[in-house]
């Protein structure tokens, strides 16, 4: 299907080229090295991204190189005993081609997109933790006051290497009065289970009313797992009313067996910090919780933030809360933020408990005439968890302090970080530490240096429903980015 899609996108581009007179083209290449001291086979790691679009009037076309050598991995889990084929890889990695007329646009090639709010269907790029989760396909779309759009894509199989899995589907969306859109969504999808495949349907309906002060958004959705009554639903809805010094709202989400593919949706998680239900499993196989949050601004200079939430299992086995509470002030050039977090989980079916509460601080002013910028947290951890040893249940807790500072010197921009972790307060001097600097310099126009030392704790990170640990990292990362 890759060989179609390049082959389509080419002559694609090819026909559209010819009638041209004036071409606008950018791009921006990524390049970096990193030496990591951690036992692995190799230590050090090469990666660059050469990507470039072009286009004329309503045509564009883009490619993008990647080079892996060796692919870096950020997840704790995949840290590199011996050096993999699998792992050193080069080559086109993305491309697209699309023509947009009036309302109307038809892509080929690689994809992002989302379904309504994305409970459906979502082909995205994580940035941050380096994950490509976009499909390779053809896309149409329409977007007027009627909203269409209908994809044919593949994408590879977590069951084998080189194999593909199917996913095709439509979306729209109508304004049916003044204040209510009306939306619907069709997705099947076929992956790869054994030596055959395995289809789902899943079908959604979602509803939007913006009138005055007051708007509410509402979504169903039904997965069918054709040749099994195993099959699932999803609901979210949330609601916001806004008024002049005050803002409050709400949510609400009941997912049973919905999480049919974790890299192809996104499934709201009603809280604020995007927490899931538990930590060992992803969101959407079965939870029901709500949310509620409130902002208010006083004295001119002052908003209140606060944000609570719960969530459980159908058996009531699995309970979290989540709450946030922030206080922000701002006045000319200076800005001051606190507050306070908390996460809690609760697993009655393993008798584990985990708390994790830590209050924060922003701070920015001048100083010496350049702007600075101050943070930090005191995380707590609390855990009940089974000592093997002595066969029993233990409490047990530690500390996570933080502290980052940033500073502009002309054109040098300068970021330093602090983190450590205790055992107790008794003996924070002998616990562990990480400390960091990085620096940034445009050493030419539109060309970024980005040059980091130092040491990272790593830990949890919670995104789309589920939750990935980062490993800690020791070495440097050198990068340099140019844009055109």
């Amino acid at each position: 299907m890759r060989k179609l899609i390049l082959l389509a996108a080419l002559l694609l581009a090819i026909a559209a080229l010819g009638a041209q007179n004036t071409l606008s083209l950018n791009g921006l290449n990524e390049a970096q090295y990193v030496y990591r001291t951690a036992q692995d086979s190799l230590n050090s790691y090469f990666r660059d991204s050469f990507g470039f679009n072009l286009g004329y009037k309503g045509f564009s076309f883009g490619m993008k190189f990647i080079a892996e050598l060796p692919k870096y991995t950020i997840s704790q889990s995949e840290l590199l005993d011996e050096l993999a084929s699998e792992r050193l890889s080069l080559g086109w990695k993305e491309l697209y081609a699309s023509y947009a007329k009036d309302a109307y646009l038809i892509h080929a090639g690689t994809i992002e997109e989302t379904f309504g709010s994305g409970i459906v269907f979502r082909s995205y790029r994580d940035l941050e933790l380096d994950e490509d989760y976009r499909v390779t396909g053809f896309k149409f779309a329409y977007d007027d006051k009627l909203r269409i759009k209908a994809l044919y894509s593949g994408f590879p199989s977590s069951a084998a290497v080189g194999k593909y899995d199917l996913a095709y589907g439509a979306d729209a969306e109508y304004p049916v009065l003044e204040p209510l859109t009306l939306g619907a969504s069709a997705l099947a999808l076929q992956t790869l289970i054994g030596s055959s495949y395995k289809k789902d349907d899943i079908f959604a309906g979602r509803a939007k009313l913006r009138k005055g002060v007051l708007e509410i958004n509402a979504e169903y959705a039904a997965r069918d797992k054709n040749k099994s009554s195993d099959n699932g639903t999803a609901v979210y809805a949330n609601a916001l009313v806004a008024l002049d010094a005050v803002q409050f709202g709400g949510a609400y989400k009941n997912y049973d067996d919905f999480a049919y593919y974790d890299h192809l949706q996104d499934l709201p998680l009603a809280n604020y910090h995007n927490e899931t239900l538990a930590d060992s499993q992803p969101s959407g196989l079965d939870e029901e919780g709500f949310q509620g949050w409130a902002t208010f601004g006083f004295l001119e200079d002052f908003s209140l933030n606060l944000d609570y939430a719960e969530a459980w299992d159908s058996n009531k086995d699995l309970k979290m809360n989540d709450a946030h509470a922030g206080l922000d002030w701002a006045k000319n050039d200076l800005t001051a933020t606190i507050s306070y977090n908390h996460v809690e989980k609760v697993d009655d079916g393993t008798s584990h408990w985990q708390k994790e509460t830590y209050p924060s601080f922003n701070l920015g002013f001048p100083a010496w005439g350049k702007n600075v910028a101050l943070s930090g947290e005191f995380k707590t951890v609390e855990k009940t968890v089974l000592d093997t040893d002595l066969n029993q249940y233990q409490d047990i807790s530690h500390y996570e302090p933080k502290l980052q500072a940033e500073m502009a010197l002309g054109k040098l921009g300068l970021s330093l970080g602090a983190q450590s972790w205790w055992k107790d307060l008794s003996n924070f001097a002998d616990s562990r530490y990480w400390a960091n600097l990085e620096a940034t310099y445009p050493v030419l126009a539109g060309t970024d240096l980005i040059f980091f030392a130092g040491s990272e704790a790593g830990g949890k990170v919670c995104r789309n429903g589920v939750c990935r640990y980062v490993a800690p990292f020791s070495g440097l990362r050198l990068e340099l980015n140019t844009r055109f």
